[in-house]
């Protein structure tokens, strides 16, 4: 099936909600499609927000993170509990994950040499060899690159940011300083960077140099990715998923599942 059959009309994208977080009901093609369409409008800068369990939760505990991601132009499910919700709500279309660093990888395999693309974020150096290994792979102009530092930017580091985003002219700019502080980037810079599209794909900056190593197919797949990275990253990520995911799955079983199973 089509995206265009998929999407409807533009602008009717279909979606549902998770903890009163709106979540887009689209695949990777259809994300493609989106993206295309609105690069050839060269209208505002939009911006996609790259989601899952982990977003949702900041968002239940953050009003304006909350504000950021339903004002996002597109919320695409990153994480298979999204997905099975999607479907529970009669989203049937939704077979996969809208996987960060997958959608890169198709995006500038299936658009070559079209688009020029500008990456910001990452540890120092990232940057600059995530755009080297996509431009080796798939022939991708390359704009620009930008390794801001871990802390807020000064004002002249922030018109040197805008300056060098609007030198470079690019097509796609890629976002990745996790979440919630690359949707917050996005968010604050719409109206600043005059950039078609913004993405934020986090992690797609470290996985797709191999400086980290993927959850094997059949996890990411199947829902475990948590688990693999987990084990990989106790230290820093037992927070987000043994004491976050916890509390989101408790929370969709009383939102969500209890409502439509005992109603």
């Amino acid at each position: 099936m089509s995206a265009e059959a998929v999407l409807g009309p533009i602008g009717e994208i279909p979606g549902f909600r998770v903890l009163g977080v709106r979540v887009d009901a689209v695949q990777i093609p259809d994300a493609v499609e989106l993206l295309e369409s609105w690069i050839r409008e060269r209208g505002p800068a939009r911006y996609v927000a790259v989601t899952g369990m982990h977003g949702v939760s900041e968002a239940r505990e953050n009003a304006h993170f909350r504000h950021v991601l339903d004002s996002a132009d597109l919320v695409v499910a990153d994480g298979m509990p999204l997905v099975w919700l999607g479907r529970w709500q009669g989203h049937d279309t939704m077979k996969r994950r809208v996987y960060g660093p997958e959608l890169m990888e198709t995006f500038c395999r299936e658009t070559g040499s079209k688009y020029r693309h500008f990456f910001y974020g990452g540890a120092p150096g990232v940057a600059d060899h995530l755009a080297q290994v996509e431009h080796e792979r798939y022939g991708i102009q390359i704009a620009g690159t930008y390794c801001p530092p871990f802390r807020p930017l000064t004002e002249d580091e922030e018109r040197e940011v805008q300056s060098a985003v609007q030198a470079a002219a690019p097509d796609v700019l890629w976002v990745g300083l996790s979440t919630p502080k690359q949707e917050q980037w996005m968010y604050a810079h719409r109206d600043k960077l005059q950039v078609p599209v913004m993405l934020g794909v986090g992690a797609a900056f470290d996985l797709n140099t191999g400086r980290l190593t993927q959850a094997p197919a059949w996890m990411r797949e199947n829902g475990l990715e948590w688990l693999f990275r987990f084990c990989a990253e106790p230290r820093r990520l037992w927070s987000r998923y043994i004491v976050n995911g916890s509390k989101f799955v408790w929370a969709v079983c009383r939102e969500h599942l209890a409502p439509r199973i005992f109603g």
